[in-house]
């Protein structure tokens, strides 16, 4: 530890409550040491670096004014909370961030009282914290008791339809409540439409800066009578340089724009609202993603998400690899089918480089589309643009596709449009945990009429899958895969549309069958090697489909194996419970056949390496080769004594 920097003041804080006894001047060089604790901590774990240098003096400035946790202090998305962790009494554990056992990346109830609302995905602190509000209004009971309710959500979330529902809503109620607009102009990618570019109008004019920056301090020392004359000449200005709020107009008070990395305006401020508000307001604070640390803030992604670097160089620390990345795999194979197909176009919400659209972008701009944080409407735009004759890869992680679930059923399926669904970090994706985890679409998809549902087993498989969604025109269809690299295997000169509803056969065995869906084949394969030892040689086959079913593959699987296996990435009532339901229908299970199903446990699987979460789920080599044992009920000869 003798490479962390010298932080004698930080150093002091075991709770929040520490940060009283700072004057204004301790609490600035608090937030140096925050920052350089945060840098030195991440450079170590990974994780999200970017969003939290870009809330330190905010982080500080709020657990200096206000009294968590009876003050309820809400991180939309939570990517910044790792400050918050520092100064909560988990500085002592930072080293375990986003490991098996260790803290989480996002804001986690169960993991401190410092935590009201654990968050991951976006948008959801105004709705939370407006929850908040009207509980304590009610006399709701709490563990540690009510307070202020306090949002802090970034421009990029602001865009999405949910947070406006909720301020909306809490406009209407007029519960105190606070909204810190933490503005830097970039989410993960940055910021797309009209919301964005009003917001850049807000802060753009300098004299009205300069303005609001003087005015701040002189109003203060004006007589009380005078104040409001005062207020209403500012709020006048502010009308005539841009026009009035939205937020005036949702019925929230306004401040801002201020200097969020500043805390002479920060404390201020906050010290004022915390004594005077009546009714929901909102603080635009103006941050910078990545601030302090260079190697961040002159990165394209702000600093986002890092895997562990030299904080000297910035340099990460990525262990090489001779596969391509799944996600590289699906950009490069949809680049191949759109160079020959100009009706392809690709919708993403708020992830191109996640999803690897960024490429696309770059090579055909009029044809992709990042909507913002709003997969619903991503979703919808998607289906518009197939009813009016493109064909559109709507390209979302798995976890968040879960947000534009009504829309998949009511604007998609229900109208048979052939929208094409890429499912990126299909299955337990790591360090991110049971947020982040890609658990549910195959059970949430396949249970709709008329949808394809595909899952890779390897990026070859994945390169062909991309051809067949590009090929079919007789409604939706959407492909699975996860995330990180492929399993090695040799790849096409081009994909090749598959027959829809077919699997193929992996190899001939006897006895059991096991039946693979998605990137657990080469676990069941390594399994097979361990039971051939065993005096065991199982059949194995790549379903490469869930709906439809390869209904000829499967009855003769079962027809010809005294048990059938089936394994996939997702959780109960996907894959294997439509392979229950066609041997039920087709009377199989009269015939004595031993079938089960491996599937993610009915559990959230907490953050650990995927191969720890996959042991957790006893889905690895080890646990297929135990089920197949188990399923035979008999003891097999052991080739290894």
């Amino acid at each position: 530890m003798s490479d962390r920097p010298q932080t004698p003041l930080l150093d002091r804080v075991q709770t929040p409550s520490d940060l009283k006894q700072f004057s204004d001047a301790e609490l600035e060089r608090l937030a140096h040491e925050l920052r350089m604790d945060t840098i030195a901590t991440v450079s170590q774990t990974g994780g999200h670096l970017g969003a939290g240098l870009g809330v330190v003096e905010l982080t500080v400035a709020l657990h200096a004014v206000f009294d968590a946790p009876r003050d309820k202090i809400i991180w939309d998305v939570s990517h910044q909370c790792y400050p918050h962790k520092i100064l909560t009494g988990r500085r002592d554990r930072m080293l375990s961030l986003r490991q098996k056992d260790g803290l989480s990346g996002f804001t986690k109830r169960s993991e401190s009282p410092y935590d009201p609302f654990g968050a991951a995905h976006s948008s959801t602190s105004i709705s939370a914290a407006l929850g908040f509000a009207v509980a304590r209004d009610l006399g709701g009971a709490c563990d540690t008791g009510h307070g202020d309710a306090i949002a802090v959500i970034g421009d990029g979330s602001m865009s999405a339809g949910m947070a406006f529902e909720a301020m909306n809503n809490a406009g209407h109620l007029g519960k105190r409540m606070i909204v810190i607009l933490n503005d830097n102009e970039m989410s993960i990618a940055p910021p797309t439409g009209a919301l964005s570019n009003y917001l850049s109008r807000l802060y753009a004019e300098a004299p009205f800066q300069d303005f609001k920056a003087a005015a701040k301090g002189a109003v203060s020392l004006l007589p009380e009578p005078f104040r409001e004359g005062a207020k209403r000449a500012k709020e006048m200005l502010k009308g005539m340089t841009v026009g009035g709020t939205l937020f005036e107009e949702l019925g929230f008070s306004y401040l801002g724009p201020i200097d969020g990395h500043d805390l002479s305006q920060l404390l201020p401020v906050l010290r004022t609202v915390r004594q005077r508000a009546t009714g929901p307001i909102l603080i635009h604070a103006l941050t910078k993603k990545g601030k302090g640390y260079e190697h961040a803030e002159f990165a394209p992604d702000k600093g986002h998400a890092r895997a562990k670097f030299d904080m000297v160089t910035g340099k990460q620390k990525k262990a090489p690899s001779n596969a391509p990345s799944y996600t590289r795999v699906f950009a490069d194979s949809l680049l191949e089918e759109a160079a020959e197909d100009a009706q392809i176009c690709a919708v993403t919400a708020a992830m191109p480089d996640g999803t690897g659209l960024d490429l696309f972008a770059e090579r055909y701009p009029s044809r992709c589309f990042d909507v913002g944080i709003a997969e619903q409407h991503g979703v919808t735009f998607a289906a518009g643009l197939a009813a009016g004759g493109m064909k559109p890869f709507c390209a979302m992680y798995s976890t968040f596709l879960q947000r534009g679930y009504d829309q998949v059923v009511h604007d998609v399926a229900i109208q048979r449009l052939p929208v094409r669904f890429a499912i990126d970090r299909a299955g337990l994706v790591g360090a991110d945990g049971a947020t982040h985890a890609g658990s549910f679409d195959v059970a949430y998809l396949a249970n709709l009429p008329g949808i394809v549902v595909m899952a890779a087993a390897d990026e070859a498989e994945l390169k062909h899958m991309v051809a067949t969604a590009a090929a079919y025109d007789d409604g939706p269809i959407a492909f699975r895969y996860p995330r990180g690299e492929g399993e090695g295997v040799e790849m096409p000169a081009r994909g090749e549309p598959l027959e829809i509803g077919k699997g193929r056969m992996i190899r001939e065995g006897s006895r059991v069958a096991i039946l693979s869906f998605g990137t657990r084949l080469g676990e069941v394969l390594k399994a097979c090697e361990a039971l051939e030892a065993r005096g065991v040689s199982p059949t194995v086959a790549d379903a490469r489909f869930a709906k439809p079913l390869d209904r000829d593959l499967i009855l003769k699987l079962a027809a010809e194996h005294e048990a059938l296996i089936c394994i996939e990435e997702g959780a109960v009532g996907g894959f294997g419970s439509h392979v229950a339901q066609l041997l039920a229908e087709e009377g199989v299970f009269d015939t004595g056949i031993k079938f089960r199903s491996m599937v993610l446990p009915d559990i959230f699987i907490d953050q650990a390496s995927p191969k720890d979460m996959y042991a957790v789920a006893a889905m690895n080599a080890p646990d297929i080769e135990a089920k197949v044992l188990d399923v035979l009920g008999v003891e097999v000869l052991d080739k290894r004594a």
